[in-house]
């Protein structure tokens, strides 16, 4: 599995060494550059060799060039720039009235060439003081001028001991300097194996928790297909808490560590919205919560990005909301802004629950954070699922806002890039079919005013999006005189005003298309026309109805009803745990696919020889031969015996990259334990060929 932190890590440090080297240099040039236009002023004064002081002066030319325009390699720049600074300073140095500057110069440049860690550029600066010094004596001795006071004396050493004493304190500063950067260099390389040693340990541990909670969720849900037992419900709802929690964890542990790998897959916005909200729509009807969904039309109707993360980062949202709002709703809007690249997609998540102070929202941006922190704290969790919104986020290279004051809600907005497959809006209805949409809310029945203002949001976006009129009356007696001047073709309320006046609604419902938005177990009069769709009322079955325009007979009002169906589809399951090859084949057979099951990638092998099947799902970690060799060897007997069949890995390992692991080794998809329905059914639709997938309609 590719290694994102360790690349990270090491391109990390070559930036940084980079940056070093560029600073080092053009303190360099800069020291070079001064010394040397000192030294061209000087030389003209004192009538020096005129002939040097053009070299010089191109010297700093070519230092500029080579530094701007990074010619050649680093270390011949700095080599270029050490040997113009000898250069500058020897010329200087060997002149007679230099002979109590020449310890200066050689200070300034042992200090200069202490941010190298080349050590032997400080033997270059000290041999060169003892050349030039001792041409000063000569020059001294020959004129017969060579200072006999003890001023003189005193300075004279003074000065060689001065670049001595320099010239070893900088050899210690290169000599700290290197070690401490092997000592960085070891650090790194040991985190990097400590990270390595920690992805394996996630990825085991991963395996090892949803294997045994597969089972359970697995197992759980095979008995409630066979009869209603509360005990049953509990026992499956506490394994997907406890799924859910492990992937909080891991997904947590890979934010920090930097181990996040984002997909780059197409996917359908209103398939990702409709999972979303029947994933949430038991919790919204247990806490009597008002659920408003406000999807913008214009959005693309197929993005590219990581789906799975985007549908957590709303889960996570609305799930937040939920557990801090005791009455009143939760409103989710969905929308797109257009950009070179493709859009922002903007998730917004509101609710009137009990807010977050300053402190809150500082503490969910740096840390854990999760109000309310004590044991007897009523809401559950593990407080992870904010601060995971925001590592998914910032990784997408998107950002998260949040407004909220305590005991007023809290308002959450997510912004993140997405590439577009397909730039089609993802609802639409024909402008010119003369349609005529009525909406029916009695606002005055919401007691919060948040209700009211969000639903008549969503119905203007929805009417702005589709450039169809919507009328919306409040009252029994607007609705028949809306009624009776218009030419109505579609009227929508809620189980409330339905309940108002049945009789009159059910005979409207004989001349046009009239749906009513209801909670659970509700039931239209016997021989009514009514449609009835289970809340929230949001876009898609709206528009599914408006489309249908008298048709709606059969009309799909809940996108859940279409069930996918693969019958007669032969599937091999391939595990080593013979509690998930019966979760596996009691779950496939729902689906009408005829199943057999192999303990061993070796025993994979034999069955695929013997027979023909359709599909392979493939464990990971199993003994003697792991999935990825098994799904090999399958390749290359179907090549040889010119057989055909799609791979799934099948797998508990769903550490950040697995995903894109399994699929560059070549299987065909990829699906966690435990298993998720809706990411079972899609996958299956991607890898099987069109005509093995069947669809179960829903009734009205």
């Amino acid at each position: 599995m590719d290694k994102p932190n360790e690349s990270v890590s090491v391109n990390g440090n070559a930036i940084n060494d980079n940056n070093r080297l560029m600073n080092l240099h053009l303190v360099m040039i800069l020291v070079g550059s001064l010394g040397a236009a000192g030294l061209i002023v000087e030389g003209i004064l004192l009538k020096w060799e005129f002939w040097m002081l053009p070299i010089i002066a191109l010297g700093i030319v070519f230092m500029w060039v080579f530094y701007v325009l990074q010619l050649y390699s680093p270390d011949s720049r700095e080599a270029f720039y050490v040997a113009f600074i000898l250069l500058i300073a020897f010329f200087h140095g060997v002149h007679y009235s230099s002979f109590f500057d020449v310890a200066l110069m050689s200070v300034l440049m042992m200090i200069t060439f202490s941010g190298s860690d080349k050590k032997h550029y400080q033997d270059y600066a000290l041999l060169e003081f003892i050349a030039v010094e001792g041409a000063q004596f000569y020059l001294a001795f020959k004129n017969g001028d060579i200072p006999h006071d003890t001023l003189s004396v005193s300075r004279v050493f003074l000065h060689i001991s001065t670049v001595i004493i320099v010239y070893n304190i900088c050899k210690n500063i290169v000599d700290q300097r290197r070690r401490t950067q092997e000592g960085i260099s070891l650090y790194i390389d040991e985190a990097l194996k400590a990270n390595e040693s920690m992805e394996d340990f996630l990825a085991n541990i991963s395996h090892e928790f949803r294997t045994p909670i597969n089972v359970v969720t697995g197992m759980s849900a095979l008995m409630m297909n066979e009869g209603d037992d509360e005990r049953i419900t509990a026992i499956n709802e506490a394994g997907q808490r406890l799924a859910d929690q492990v992937g909080d964890i891991l997904d947590y542990n890979e934010i920090l560590g930097g181990r996040l790998i984002i997909a780059r897959d197409k996917y359908m916005i209103t398939s990702l919205v409709n999972d979303i909200i029947q994933s949430v729509r038991p919790l919204m009807y247990q806490k009597g919560l008002e659920f408003i969904v406000d999807l913008d039309p214009n959005v693309p109707s197929y993005l590219l990005g990581d789906q799975i993360r985007i549908r957590k980062m709303i889960r996570h949202l609305l799930s937040n909301a939920i557990k801090f709002t005791d009455r009143g709703c939760i409103y989710m809007k969905i929308s797109a802004a257009t950009r070179d690249y493709g859009v922002n997609l903007d998730i917004e998540v509101a609710d009137t629950g009990k807010g977050m102070t300053r402190e809150d929202k500082y503490l969910l941006s740096s840390n854990l954070y999760q109000a309310d922190t004590g044991r007897d704290r009523s809401t559950g969790g593990i407080g992870l699922g904010l601060t995971i919104v925001y590592g998914f986020a910032h990784a997408m290279d998107g950002f998260v806002r949040i407004e909220s004051t305590p005991r007023r809600g809290t308002l959450i907005r997510v912004s993140i890039p997405q590439e577009v497959s397909a730039h089609e809006p993802c609802l639409e209805v024909d402008p010119d079919a003369g349609r005529c949409v009525v909406v029916y809310i009695r606002t005055e029945k919401y007691k919060t005013p948040e209700i009211r203002d969000y639903y008549r949001r969503m119905i203007d976006n929805l009417s702005r999006g589709l450039r169809v009129p919507v009328h919306t009356v409040t009252n029994l007696k607007g609705l028949k005189s809306v009624c009776e001047r218009m030419n109505v073709t579609n009227l929508f309320m809620g189980q409330e005003e339905y309940d108002e006046d049945r009789d009159y609604f059910d005979r409207l419902s004989k001349h046009f298309c009239v749906a009513v938005n209801t909670d659970e177990g509700f039931r239209p009069n016997e021989g009514s026309s009514v449609l009835y769709m289970p809340k929230p009322l949001y876009a898609l079955p709206l528009i599914s109805i408006i489309n249908a325009g008298g048709e709606y007979g059969n009309v799909r009002v809940d996108e859940a009803e279409e069930k996918p169906e693969f019958p007669g589809v032969r599937a091999l399951i391939v595990d080593d745990e013979v509690m998930n090859l019966v979760v596996a084949s009691g779950l496939f057979k729902d689906y009408g696919m005829v199943t057999d099951v192999a303990g061993s990638g070796k025993e994979a092998l034999g069955k695929y020889r013997e027979k023909d099947y359709d599909v392979i799902f493939m464990d990971h970690m199993m003994p003697e031969m792991d999935g990825v060799e098994a799904m090999k060897r399958l390749r290359a007997m179907g090549r040889e015996m010119g057989k055909e069949c799609a791979i799934v890995a099948l797998t508990a390992n769903a550490v950040s990259g697995a995903r894109e692991m399994f699929l560059s080794e070549g299987f065909d998809g990829f699906i966690a334990k435990p298993i998720e329905i809706t990411e079972y059914e899609r996958v299956m639709k991607h890898v099987l060929p069109p005509p093995l997938v069947k669809y179960r309609g829903g009734g009205r």
